[in-house]
């Protein structure tokens, strides 16, 4: 276990909670934070109720995430023993936007040595760069190549099941840009599906997430830059088209025959790849 102390940046869906646990577990948790969204949703709300194409959009976006996400289908497969909760609620400090006043006040009161990010909304200044080690977030893609919403979906989209993964970054200025800490890409097989794959994704990613941590404590320099732009991906690229061209390539055969072991590559400051299999 790490001696680091962190601070938990997070949503609150199942896989958000599996993630925070095994922080918590891998080092010191000062402080778990969660983006409830209800500042952000009625400004959004007042956003699109002037807008009725974007209100159809995000209208459709919210059908379709009901009927992927409903069910408990999440919540089984990351706790599959119980149900979904935190390890630590006393460390538990919920606002409506992770850029609110609140959240930076913590960290100047706390002064973690790192700050750790998954499933909130985009981190602004003046939080931007806070902590002593920096902060590091984990994104549900492969940056550069998938960077912003759905790397799961478009790298199946595009036939690259090679590029399903998840990449842990240092936050920077941009959309998924900063600095590579790692690579993560889950086993891929024929019969999978784009949800499998990516809580997948999440969950070998949340072991080499604590083992950063131990990584850092030791001293070890990670973090290259990236050495293109990719493309960014926003939600409202992926359209019902889109996911019904899926469906026909998955029907068609598009993993027929895949047999992709998990991957994990590290990154140190000097650009170097490191490459390991995940037992």
């Amino acid at each position: 276990m790490s001696r680091l102390r962190i601070m938990i940046l997070c949503g609150r869906s199942p896989r958000h909670l599996h993630v925070a646990n095994r922080l918590c577990r891998a080092a010191e948790p000062l402080a778990i934070v969660q983006e409830t969204g209800s500042q952000i949703q009625t400004e959004k709300l007042r956003k699109w109720a002037r807008n009725p194409r974007l209100l159809w959009q995000k209208g459709w976006r919210w059908i379709r995430d009901r009927r992927r996400y409903g069910g408990g289908k999440e919540a089984a497969f990351f706790f599959p023993h119980g149900q979904p909760r935190l390890e630590r609620p006393d460390r538990l400090h919920q606002v409506p936007h992770i850029n609110h006043p609140r959240v930076l006040d913590l960290v100047d009161r706390l002064d973690p040595d790192l700050i750790t990010v998954f499933g909130t909304s985009l981190i602004r200044d003046p939080l931007l760069g806070r902590g002593r080690l920096g902060m590091v977030n984990l994104h549900g893609g492969l940056s550069p190549h998938y960077r912003g919403a759905d790397g799961t979906f478009w790298a199946l989209y595009h036939e690259e099941p090679h590029r399903v993964g998840c990449t842990i970054h240092f936050i920077d200025t941009g959309i998924d840009t900063g600095r590579l800490i790692a690579h993560v890409c889950p086993e891929v097989r024929e019969g999978d599906d784009e949800l499998t794959l990516f809580w997948r994704g999440v969950r070998d990613s949340a072991e080499v997430y604590a083992e950063l941590l131990d990584r850092l404590e030791r001293g070890e320099r990670l973090g290259a830059v990236q050495g293109e732009r990719g493309r960014l991906f926003q939600v409202k690229d992926r359209m019902w088209r889109h996911e019904r061209e899926l469906e026909r390539k998955m029907r068609q055969g598009l993993l027929r025959g895949v047999g992709l072991p998990r991957r994990v590559t590290w990154y140190s400051a000097e650009g170097t790849p490191m490459v390991e299999g995940v037992p």
